[in-house]
């Protein structure tokens, strides 16, 4: 990253509480570049683990529902002051929280960032999303996953844990070897709650749609392809798209001075409206 870009981020005098919310079979921990940065620049931040995921003490049989899994998340917003609002940055499926998160506290949230991330609408239900991902996604190419399908192979997985070659090949490109290494020691199995997701009005105009939403495309994403995050834009359009070249699935790992920038920009422009 040019000296330009890294003083942008150090010098900027918008210092915001910014929430950072993992994937699927990641947590808290991935976060470990961006959080430095961030806090190096000023910001207050939070990177949390979701129910069962990171060093979340509960096991995902213990996570019955996605109100279980957005717990931590519901309860550090709820107990925010009055007057504080968040960055809310989800990644990959911790598009579909934040979205949970923006219809519960939207007088809580500046900006919801979707890194990579499935972004909703507010007409149709979420898992809308995660049924067009897996009818666009061939089955080899999810390689030595290993999913459960307890509502029968016709319908989409209901959990996943990544296999260790799919994670070098298709996850973690652009990524160091070491950071690979570090996803491989500690990723855990994940529930995608695609019945739960499928419930009408779970997301509504009023709350989810009061939020400015900014959606960061990860050009080179191999799980996310670009063609899929941009149905997301168009089946929900933010106000802002930005993007990041040569960057794959886990951007806050292989780019996170370049990440850190964009959101410097996004909560720069965020206080200028």
């Amino acid at each position: 990253m040019s000296g330009l870009k890294q003083n942008k981020i150090m010098e900027g005098n918008n210092k915001k509480h910014i929430v950072l919310v993992h994937g699927i079979c990641h947590g808290a921990w991935c976060w470990y570049k961006v959080v430095t940065l961030l806090r190096l620049s000023g910001h207050r931040v939070t990177a949390l683990d979701l129910g069962a995921c990171g060093v979340h003490p509960r096991q995902l049989k213990e996570i019955a529902t996605a109100a279980d899994y957005v717990q931590p998340l519901m309860e550090l917003l709820g107990n925010l002051p009055r007057d504080e609002k968040v960055v809310l940055v989800g990644h990959s499926y911790g598009g579909l929280p934040i979205s949970l998160a923006m219809q519960s506290f939207p007088n809580k949230i500046l900006v919801a960032v979707f890194l990579a991330a499935y972004m909703p609408n507010h007409y149709t239900p979420p898992a809308t999303l995660i049924q067009e991902y897996f009818r666009r996604t061939r089955m080899e190419t999810l390689m030595d996953c290993q999913l459960t399908f307890d509502k029968g192979l016709q319908n989409p997985p209901t959990s996943v844990i990544f296999g260790s070659n799919f994670m070098e090949a298709m996850v973690y490109t652009h990524c160091k070897p070491e950071d690979l290494e570090l996803g491989r020691m500690l990723i855990r199995p994940g529930a995608l709650f695609v019945e739960e997701m499928a419930k009408e009005n779970l997301l509504t105009k009023d709350k989810y749609g009061s939020v400015k939403r900014v959606y960061i495309i990860c050009e080179d994403d191999q799980i996310m392809d670009q063609e899929f995050q941009i149905h997301n834009i168009q089946n929900s359009p933010p106000c802002e798209v930005k993007s990041m070249a040569a960057t794959g699935h886990m951007a806050m790992l292989s780019k996170p001075e370049e990440l850190c920038f964009s959101l410097q920009e996004i909560i720069d422009d965020a206080n200028m409206k």
